[in-house]
């Protein structure tokens, strides 16, 4: 029978998670860990479903941790990969198994970057497959002996999680191969393009190991860090189960750039299930740049950068982008480097290649390491450059192929013949210009073939860091202090030749950087570095094992996990709450006294008080950003007119639009003040003359401004120029973001620099480049108004701003200054409102223009209406209704009431 997460694997991959069941479907073992269970946790706000079905314990309401103190004393460190750093071995009896250390893992060597009093638990699958009669076993096994828990998939659902949507889908795409053909090369079966089961499976094995998170987590103690793509979508369910759980996540593989991964059917799901991370971690700046340029372009959300940091604000919290390339455990090399059999096979080595010029290749069989295009390379070297035919050697190890595919198969039939060319071409009897190994080679022989190579060489078309030329270098330094083998004495000197699309080549400054697409200059690379002066290749190699031997495996762990540290400090100090569904929640985090506009809270207040000032802004307030029909709603009129007729209120509309554009959507309210263009234009009342509130009259500045903003808009397809009496604006939301981004920017220092000594301020928006006078701003315009007030004997004892954009944190901040002054009464409560959940210098906030409308509605029904205001409404409606003719009246028609 089907477990229930099973048969909901649609609303799984829909993002419904709360419907859903537990991934194993009631196959839980959190008895096998030996460890306390941790009670059920709630982390939104309302009720949520059990994700167990056969759990009936009942849901915290109120906690977004754990109910239960925490068992550990100390912080821990629970690292999430795909797979475990160990290698089990069925026994050779058949009876149970053996664990080891797996000493190649990356996951591994990071605990020695990680503080001492933090523990270390790990997380993954096995390499092997365990029946179900022994998971049980093996769990306790390996939690006990080696701090480790394994999550175990059904094997049909592992092929389609990893064979089918990490190796034939994810992975291609990450390294800029798109699938136009029916079937990508990594792909174990079937379609390579997206398949949508394959999406669901993928969900569904990131389900599973978050259950086993959930099964040893302490969430208030503990930090989560989980490694590479397999685990994409792991975040947002941690973060959906627990709001403040410090969660960080290293991706070791390429990202592609926004062209690329705008293909990908599921891009706003992956972007946002990684925003849940409180820092995102990448190998080189390429990478996070792209990160950041595909949140820029999907979700509109920039970065920022601050004191060295890089951080993008979502929902009030700031994920840190974090760009650290990994390095290599130096303990271990050198372990295996003392080793007698390793001198030993060095030793045999340089006897076999006495006289020769090694270049060495070690990379694994696959499509993008570029092993056939090294191959031409050299062999163009040796028909260019006679002099290296007889005296230079490839060495080129292949581990074995990952994948499988069409394509690497051909990729292997096209190396295994250009080896073949090459030799029968270039070679003779007792010499073989390359060297082809096809098998897995141990540590001990890879690290002899390091020693002896003259030059490495990489050529791999996209990768996401190669860790090969820092292990070569620390193979050609030898052992410090160690004068024990021949190799390591004299000056030590190494050479690289790498590609310029692999991460550690920008962290490697003496190599020799290639496009291996070009085979020529690939070939002129292989000849100089092998040509080049001993004196030069020492420079270079100093260099390299200065940077590689101190920014090692355990640098680069320590670094992450301060970092992470330091993005999560503010955890439990801000309010949050989890909103959205699926892959779109997300944890709102505010300032401890940001709090949801209480209704009753603002009646009360609004009843009590004598003298009130309303502030509103128009757009995005009153009515939409998102409608096309920017005019008021026959509702919206009558809540303005019923707030303007009670004669202890002070209604104004405070909008960056036009005067005339407002008179015109606001004819229909006679009392209401208008302050247009951010406060320049001042109307307290329809019957009224409009007043400028700024001393500046003089606008020559607009014909600087204009011709640059000219320039701009010609050269960015989608912006236009919006001309207000006072200000001039640039618009560029129809424009290509990520440009018009760019072009904002650059105008805004043209502007700046152009404008320098005018009396103008020029400022950035939401797609906006907006050049206006100095001293006008909503801020001011407001204090202008409650100072009228005050010398008008109305000084107000109740004051609602209300606003949602970046010029209404002006109004908001000036009026809190207002009320430490004696322009308003003593006491006079401050109802500082922005429209939408986010960061703001308002106190409170409602969530759209809906709420605000209803609010202003519930403080009309409150009013006091002046009876004679309302006689004049009604007069006013009257005589507009009457329909005038331009022919005379024949009273002698008209009949009174009493004929």
């Amino acid at each position: 029978m089907m477990s229930r997460s099973y048969t909901n694997l649609l609303d799984l991959a829909a993002g419904n998670f709360a419907a859903l069941g537990p991934a194993g479907g009631g196959r839980r073992r959190s008895g096998s860990f030996g460890m306390k269970r941790m009670s059920r946790v709630m982390t939104v706000p309302g009720t949520l479903s059990e994700l167990d079905d056969e759990d009936d314990e009942p849901a915290a309401t109120s906690s977004v941790a754990s109910d239960v103190p925490s068992s550990a004393v100390c912080e821990r460190l629970i690292v999430v990969a795909n797979q475990l750093p160990v290698v089990a071995r069925r026994r050779p009896d058949g009876r149970g198994w053996t664990f080891s250390w797996d000493d190649d893992s990356l996951l591994l060597r990071l605990r020695d970057g990680v503080p001492d009093e933090m523990e270390v638990l790990f997380i993954g699958s096995l390499r092997a497959d365990v029946p179900a009669c022994e998971q049980d076993e093996v769990s306790q096994t390996l939690i006990d002996g080696f701090g480790c828990a394994p999550v175990f998939l059904p094997a049909g659902l592992y092929d389609r999680f990893y064979q089918h949507f990490c190796k034939g889908y994810l992975w291609p795409l990450f390294h800029y191969m798109l699938p136009f053909a029916s079937a990508l090369p990594t792909a174990a079966s079937g379609d390579g393009r997206f398949d949508r089961g394959a999406w669901e499976a993928y969900v569904l094995a990131n389900k599973y190991f978050f259950e086993k998170v959930v099964e040893v987590i302490n969430p208030e103690d503990d930090y989560v860090w989980v490694h590479d793509y397999h685990l994409m979508a792991l975040p947002t369910f941690l973060r959906r189960r627990f709001n403040r759980l410090r969660i960080g996540f290293f991706l070791h593989s390429p990202f592609p750039s926004s062209e690329i991964y705008r293909s990908l059917p599921v891009r706003e799901e992956i972007l946002r299930t990684l925003l849940n991370c409180d820092l995102i971690g990448f190998h080189t700046f390429d990478y996070a740049r792209h990160f950041l340029s595909c949140c820029s372009r999907m979700l509109g959300i920039e970065y920022q950068s601050k004191r060295g940091y890089i951080g993008l604000d979502y929902f009030g919290r700031t994920v840190g982008i974090k760009i650290m390339p990994v390095g290599i455990h130096m303990g271990q090399l050198q372990s295996v480097m003392r080793s007698s059999e390793k001198e030993q096979r060095v030793a045999e080595l340089q006897q076999q290649f006495e006289g020769k010029a090694v270049l060495l290749g070690v990379d694994d069989m696959d499509i993008f390491k570029g092993i056939n295009l090294k191959l031409l390379a050299f062999e163009n070297m040796l028909r260019t450059h006679h002099k290296w035919q007889g005296r230079a050697v490839l060495v080129q190890i292949a581990n074995p192929a990952r994948g499988k595919g069409k394509d690497l198969e051909a990729i292997q039939a096209e190396i295994r013949e250009s080896c073949e060319r090459i030799n029968r071409e270039f070679g003779w009897s007792g010499y073989s210009p390359v060297i082809f190994i096809d098998r897995s080679v141990p540590s001990v022989e890879r690290l002899a073939y390091y020693t002896v190579a003259e030059c490495v060489v990489v050529t791999a078309v996209r990768d996401g860091m190669n860790l090969t030329p820092y292990e070569y270098i620390v193979c050609r330094e030898g052992i410090p202090g160690s004068e024990s083998a021949p190799e390591v004495s004299g000056p030590k000197k190494s050479m690289l030749v790498v590609s310029e699309f692999i991460g550690c080549s920008p962290s490697l400054s003496g190599a020799i950087r290639v496009n291996p697409w070009n085979i020529e200059a690939t070939a002129e690379a292989l000849n100089e570095a092998i040509s080049m002066s001993e004196r030069e290749k020492q420079l270079r190699h100093e260099k390299h094992y200065r940077y590689v031997s101190t920014h090692d495996v355990a640098y680069w762990s320590r670094s992450f996990v301060q970092d992470l540290e330091r993005a999560c400090k503010d955890h439990f100090r801000k309010p949050c709450w989890g909103i959205g569904l699926g892959f779109g929640f997300r944890v709102v985090a505010l300032d401890p006294h940001f709090t949801k506009l209480n209704l009753d809270s603002i009646i009360m207040s609004y009843e009590r008080s004598k003298s009130r000032a309303i502030f509103l802004d128009y757009d995005g307030t009153l009515v939409s950003q998102a409608s096309l029909n920017k005019n008021p709603s026959e509702e919206l009129v009558r809540i303005i007119n019923t707030l303007c007729s009670d004669k202890n209120n002070i209604v104004f509309i405070v909008s960056g639009r036009s005067k005339d554009d407002l008179s015109k959507k606001l004819i229909s309210c006679p009392k209401l003040g208008i302050a247009a263009e951010h406060g320049y234009f001042l109307r307290w009342t329809r019957d009224e003359e409009w007043q400028t509130t700024a001393q500046t009259s003089d606008f020559g500045w607009m014909q600087m401004a204009k011709p640059v903003m000219n320039l701009y808009t010609e050269a960015t397809d989608g912006s236009t120029i919006e001309t207000k009496e006072t200000a001039l604006v640039w618009h560029h939301q129809d424009a290509d973001q990520g440009f018009g981004s760019s072009q904002a920017k650059e105008m805004l220092d043209h502007l700046e620099s152009v404008l320098a000594n005018e009396p103008v301020s020029v400022k950035s928006g939401q797609f906006i480049v907006e050049v206006k006078p100095q001293g006008v701003s909503k801020g001011l315009i407001a204090e202008k108004i409650l100072t009228s007030m005050k010398e008008k004997g109305q000084q107000a004892d109740f004051v609602l701003c209300i606003g949602d954009d970046r010029s209404d944190e002006d109004m908001f901040e000036n009026i809190a200054d207002v009320m430490k002054r004696s322009i308003v009464a003593p006491k006079t409560p401050l109802f500082a409102c922005t429209v939408g959940q986010k960061p703001s210098k308002a106190r409170f906030y409602l969530d759209d223009t809906f709420e605000v409308v209803t609010m202003l509605s519930s403080l009309a029904d409150a009013s006091e209406p002046d009876p004679m205001a309302d006689l004049e409404d009604d007069l006013a409606k009257s005589v507009s209704s009457i329909e005038i003719s331009d022919k005379p009246v024949q009273f002698s028609n008209l009949r009174t009431e009493g004929s």
